[in-house]
């Protein structure tokens, strides 16, 4: 019988890698779920994934982007699937406010983008990857990284009616 990587780890080990980026995680999928509740459960769906997964990471690093690339995916299946298109974001008005996340005028506007341009955004802005890392985790050409990224900016210098630093 052969075990998967995934049920080798520790009790000790999972809970250390759930607490290390369980804030991120929570984040990522906010920004895509727009509510508390489905936010919650694309987040245990992440950590889920990650348990019946048999994923060897060769850092913290290399946990933290297989962590963004699932949530995202996740929360896009979720958003997809046909109950979603019958349902209403009204429905959810009550639930998202009754825990609201402490969000900034400049973090409401990065949440508002486009889902192309918030999660390369906020993966540039919030969590420090460079052009180049988010295009290996997006599986897309550095160009077109650097395109979202300039046109991301660009709604937000409209937005915010300000400069964005683009270093």
């Amino acid at each position: 019988m052969v075990m998967s990587r995934s049920l080798l780890r520790s009790e000790t080990e999972m809970t250390a890698i759930y607490q290390r980026h369980v804030d991120m995680v929570y984040r990522v999928c906010f920004s895509y779920m727009k509510n508390t509740a489905d936010t919650e459960d694309m987040v245990q769906n992440t950590f889920i994934q990650m348990i019946s997964s048999d994923v060897d990471f060769q850092s913290e690093e290399h946990e933290k982007a297989w962590l963004i690339v699932t949530a995202s995916n996740l929360c896009k299946n979720h958003l997809r699937h046909w109950w979603q298109k019958r349902s209403s974001l009204d429905d959810y008005e009550q639930v998202a406010s009754t825990q609201p996340l402490e969000i900034d005028e400049t973090l409401a506007v990065v949440l508002a983008l486009p889902d192309t341009y918030k999660l390369t955004i906020y993966l540039y802005y919030y969590e420090g990857y460079t052009s180049t890392e988010i295009a290996r985790l997006m599986n897309k050409p550095q160009s077109t990284i650097r395109n979202y990224l300039h046109r991301g900016r660009s709604i937000l210098r409209k937005k915010l009616g300000g400069e964005i630093n683009e270093e």
